[in-house]
C-alpha cells in the first residue's frame, strides 16, 4: 500500500533532525503530518486545521510557562501532530507540567539542541508531502481502474473486498445488518467478538481506528463497508479508497439486482397463472421455497399499480420502480413477486410476519415510494389498489380481483375519502354496485332533493351541516365546533332540516339512508367532474 502521508517518526529521519531529542509524547510519533507551520505567536487555535507539525523558537512565550501551557492546550485541542522547539535564545527548558500534559495526550514535543534553518525544513517536508499527494492521486486512479476492471470480471462481491483488504492490509468488514457481516480476512471467534463489540460501541480501544462508508442502492442503505486498523492511523487516502470501493460494491449489487429482476420477468407467465387461481397451494409453496428457502408465510395480498395514460414509461424507469417497490416493502416483512399485464404492474406481497399489523407495514412502504426523489419516477402518475388479504396463497386470485376493483372504485371517490385498500372502501363498493344496477341519481334525489334545492336557492349550507351532524352522531356541540359556527346558527339549520326532511330524520333507519345518500351524492359529483374532464 502506498503511504499517502508522513509520520513524525519519518520526519525525524530527515535532514536537520540529527541533533534532536523527543522529550514528551513518544507514543504519538506515528501521528500523520499534513503540513508544517512556523509559529511564534500564542493565539493559534483558529489558524489550524489539524495534523500540523509546529516549528517554533519559543519567542511567543519566552519564560512564561503559563503562555507555554496555553499554546500546548490549543495545539492538542486543534489536533496538531506535534511541536518542534529550538532551544537557545528564547527558551532554555521545558517545564515538567508541560511534559506531563504532552505525555498524557501522546503529543510529541521534540527539541532541537542547536540552531536549525526552519525555512529549509519546511521546504523539504512540503516538497515531500506534495510529491506524495501527487502519488496518492496517481495510485487512487490506478486503484479505481483495477477496481472497474474487476467489476467486469467478477461474479462475487467478496472479490472486491479481498482486493481492498490486500491493498490496505487492514481488517475489512461488510455489514448488511446487525447480525449479518463478512470479515476479510476471516478471524477466530474471540477476535470476531472483539470486532463486534467495537462496532456496537460497547467497548473502546485507543489502538483501534474505525472508518465506515455506507453502500447505497436506490437511495437506501444496502450495506456498510468498514475498515478497522490496529497498527496505524486511518488516513484520508484510506477514506478515498473506501469511497471508491463502496461505489464499486453498489454497482455490483445493483447489477445483480437488475439481473434478478430480469429473471423475475421471465417468471411472469407463472405469476399470471397464479393470479388466475390455476396453481395449488403446494405448487405455490414449492415455488416460494425455490426462491427463498427460509421464508415464513402468513398469507398474502395483491397490489395493482396502474400508470396513468400521461406517464411515459421507459424500461429503465420501470425497472427502477420495481426495485424501489421491492426494497421499500421487503424491509417491512414482505417478499415480493412481480407480474406485468398490459399497462399494470401487479405485486404479490407474501407476508413473512404476523398478521395484525400488515397494513401498517404496507403504509410505511408506500410512504417510502411517495418520498422518492430520484427523478426517475413520477409518483403522481401512479395509482395503487390493494386487494383483500387472504390467508391461503392459492386464493390470491380473490385478492387480485378485489385490487382491480379498488382501482376502479377509486376513480369516483373524493380525495379526502380515497384509500389504497379494498377493505376501507366498503361504502363506496356498495354505492358502485347501486349505481350499476339502479338509477343512483334518482335515489339520491328522493332523499336529498329538498336540501339540495334549498342550498341552491338560498346558499344555506344545509347539506354541509347535515353531513357534519351525521358524522358527529347527532352531537350539536361537536357539529358546531366542526363547522366553526355558533350553536344558535346550528339550531336554526337543524330546524330547517327537520322541516325539509321530517322531524324523524335522525332516527336509525332514516339516518342510515341519509348517510349513504350523502356519500353517494359526493360520488356522483366526482364522477360527473371526471366525465367533464374527459370530454374537454
Amino acid at each position: 500500500m502506498m503511504e499517502s502521508y508522513l509520520t513524525i517518526r519519518e520526519i525525524l529521519h530527515r535532514k536537520h533532525f540529527e541533533s534532536i531529542e523527543v522529550i514528551a509524547g513518544a507514543k504519538g510519533l506515528n501521528k500523520q503530518v499534513k503540513w508544517v507551520h512556523v509559529v511564534e505567536v500564542i493565539q493559534i487555535k483558529k489558524l489550524l486545521n489539524g495534523y500540523e507539525l509546529i516549528l517554533t523558537t519559543g519567542l511567543g512565550w519566552k519564560k512564561d510557562k503559563h503562555l507555554f501551557m496555553s499554546l500546548i492546550e490549543q495545539l492538542i485541542e486543534s489536533n496538531a501532530s506535534g511541536l518542534c522547539l529550538e532551544m537557545g535564545t528564547n527558551t532554555s527548558s521545558v517545564p515538567p507540567e508541560i511534559i506531563q500534559k504532552a505525555n498524557k495526550h501522546k503529543f510529541p514535543i521534540i527539541i532541537f539542541n542547536k540552531e536549525v534553518p526552519f525555512v529549509e525544513i519546511t521546504q523539504d517536508i512540503h516538497s515531500l508531502l506534495i510529491n506524495r499527494q501527487y502519488k496518492m492521486i496517481s495510485d487512487l486512479e490506478s486503484y479505481s481502474q483495477q477496481l472497474n476492471k474487476k467489476l467486469l470480471e467478477i461474479n462475487d462481491y467478496e472479490d472486491i473486498l479481498k482486493f481492498l483488504q490486500k491493498y490496505l492490509d487492514l481488517q475489512i468488514i461488510v455489514q448488511f445488518n446487525e447480525n449479518e457481516r463478512m470479515l476479510f480476512p476471516d478471524l477466530l471467534e474471540e477476535k470476531k467478538k472483539k470486532i463486534t463489540d467495537i462496532l456496537k460501541g460497547s467497548v473502546t480501544s485507543s489502538s483501534q481506528q474505525v472508518a465506515k462508508q455506507t453502500v447505497q442502492i436506490l437511495g437506501n442503505k444496502y450495506a456498510e463497508l468498514i475498515v478497522v486498523s490496529e497498527t496505524r492511523e486511518i488516513t484520508d487516502y484510506d477514506y478515498l479508497l473506501l469511497d471508491r470501493t463502496s461505489t464499486a460494491l453498489a454497482q455490483h449489487f445493483l447489477r445483480n439486482l437488475f439481473i434478478e429482476e430480469k429473471k423475475r420477468m421471465e417468471e411472469n407467465e407463472w405469476m399470471v397463472d397464479w393470479l388466475d387461481g390455476r396453481h395449488t397451494e403446494q405448487d405455490i409453496i414449492d415455488f416460494i421455497s425455490y426462491h427463498q428457502s427460509d421464508i415464513r408465510v402468513y398469507g398474502g395480498i395483491v397490489c395493482v399499480c396502474k400508470f396513468h395514460s400521461s406517464f411515459k414509461a421507459k424500461n429503465m424507469d420501470l425497472t427502477y420502480f420495481k426495485l424501489l417497490f421491492r426494497t421499500a416493502f421487503e424491509q417491512h416483512g414482505f417478499y415480493i413477486y412481480t407480474a406485468e399485464i398490459r399497462n399494470q404492474l401487479i405485486f404479490i406481497l407474501v407476508n413473512q410476519r404476523s398478521l395484525p399489523n400488515w397494513k401498517e407495514r404496507m403504509q410505511k412502504g408506500f410512504s417510502k415510494i411517495k418520498t422518492d426523489r430520484s427523478g426517475k419516477l413520477n409518483v403522481n402518475s401512479l395509482s395503487f389498489g390493494v386487494g383483500k388479504y387472504v390467508n391461503k396463497l392459492n386464493e390470491l386470485d380473490k385478492s387480485y380481483q378485489t385490487a382491480k376493483e379498488t382501482l376502479f372504485i377509486q376513480k369516483n371517490v373524493p380525495e379526502e375519502s380515497k384509500s389504497y385498500y379494498y377493505d376501507e372502501l366498503q361504502l363506496y363498493r356498495i354505492i358502485t354496485i347501486m349505481n350499476k344496477h339502479t338509477d343512483l341519481n334518482e335515489m339520491v334525489m328522493e332523499s336529498l332533493k329538498p336540501v339540495i334545492e334549498y342550498d341552491k336557492k338560498y346558499n344555506g349550507a344545509l347539506l354541509e351541516t347535515l353531513k357534519a351532524y351525521l358524522a358527529c352522531n347527532g352531537s350539536k356541540q361537536e357539529t358546531a365546533k366542526k363547522l366553526f359556527i355558533v350553536r344558535q346558527t346550528l339550531y336554526h339549520r337543524i330546524d330547517k332540516l327537520e322541516k325539509l326532511l321530517g322531524e324523524k330524520f335522525m332516527q336509525p333507519e332514516n339516518r342510515i339512508i341519509l348517510e349513504l345518500m350523502t356519500v353517494a351524492y359526493d360520488y356522483l359529483i366526482k364522477m360527473k367532474e371526471k366525465q367533464n374532464h374527459t370530454t374537454q
